[in-house]
């Protein structure tokens, strides 16, 4: 992922969303709607949101230390964690208590014009938001699907805005839908239907995006795309014959963990397999140049192993038990 893209969609969508919530508490104030209220704190909630990502992005960039030798990447997805647990308590949550608040104890909608005028704004932004997200979303796309790139990007800042200008969307017709037909009903219970609506379509926003977030923080291996690329680059078929086994693990969206246990013939002498193995990373950073944390471990390959099956429970340099080598 282009991290200049994910800033820029953040930004635009914390700037959309700062003026937007502003107008709704403004609207809210003057008619009463608990839609404008609810959409407010939605607004605000998702300012919030970006100013997290933001800083997940700024810690991220922090150099490895002893204690943590492997850097500081993982900072965006805990952060884009965050942003779905907020997302749920704050924006989902609160939406649902208002709408249920505002069935059980209905009022009339003054000043008409402060919502719909303030509900009609906010769509206008929102659009251009989501539409600065959809452009820095399609440049790392390519052919996936808009649900593939969600589920499998391995930087987080897209994902989420995209989701969250979505949701901000919807959620923003629902509100002029709620508030349309409490206008010519009469009836402020539609206000609050249109609140719930609202909530639900957060807490779904953000259950989604705490299943893929909590995988990225788990560990992802790299997509089969650049695996396929770190295979063909590790082999060359002269010292390094074929691959034994080769995990990999995202230690951040733009930093990649290469392990790989690799044959090579038994007569070759130390200095050779180290030459070729030296030759093996830089063709691996050539073609994957994510790939910056890289061990192989050579040995020498046994076809009566290798037809027992691969050793799941082998650690990614080499297998746990002595005598398990294939």
């Amino acid at each position: 992922m282009s991290a200049s893209g994910g800033t820029k969609a953040i930004v635009a969508a914390l700037a959309a969303n700062l003026a937007i919530a502003a107008a709704k508490f403004v609207a809210f104030a003057f008619s009463g709607s608990s839609s404008m209220l609810a959409e407010g704190v939605h607004s605000l909630a998702d300012s919030g949101n970006q100013a997290l990502l933001l800083v997940g992005g700024k810690k991220a960039k922090r150099e490895a230390t002893p204690q943590h030798p492997f850097g500081y990447g993982r900072e965006r997805y805990i952060y884009a964690f965050l942003v779905s647990i907020i997302l749920f308590s704050v924006g989902g949550m609160f939406a649902l208590y208002e709408g249920y608040e505002k069935i059980k104890h209905p009022h009339e909608i003054e000043h008409w014009y402060w919502p719909v005028g303030v509900l009609v704004f906010a769509i206008i932004a929102e659009t251009f938001s989501f539409r600065t997200a959809i452009k820095e979303s399609n440049l790392l796309r390519g052919r996936k699907s808009w649900k593939e790139f969600v589920r499998h990007a391995k930087a987080p800042e897209l994902p989420v805005v995209l989701l969250e200008d979505l949701g901000a969307l919807v959620g923003l017709i629902l509100a002029l839908g709620g508030v349309g037909l409490a206008l010519l009903t009469g009836d402020g219970v539609w206000d609050g239907i249109g609140t719930i609506c609202i909530g639900v379509l957060l807490v779904l926003i953000a259950v989604v995006l705490a299943i893929e977030t909590k995988s990225l923080l788990l560990g992802e291996a790299a997509g089969a795309e650049d695996e396929q690329k770190i295979e063909a680059a590790i082999v060359d078929g002269d010292v390094v014959t074929r691959i034994i086994h080769m995990r990999t693990l995202h230690l951040g969206p733009e930093e990649l963990l290469v392990a790989a246990k690799i044959a090579v013939p038994q007569g070759d002498t130390g200095a050779e397999i180290a030459s070729a193995i030296d030759a093996a990373e830089a063709r691996i950073r050539e073609a994957v140049p994510i790939a910056r944390v890289i061990y192989l471990e050579p040995d020498i390959y046994s076809e009566a192993e290798a037809a027992k099956g691969a050793d799941r429970d082998a650690a990614p340099g080499g297998p746990t038990t002595p005598g398990t080598e294939h």
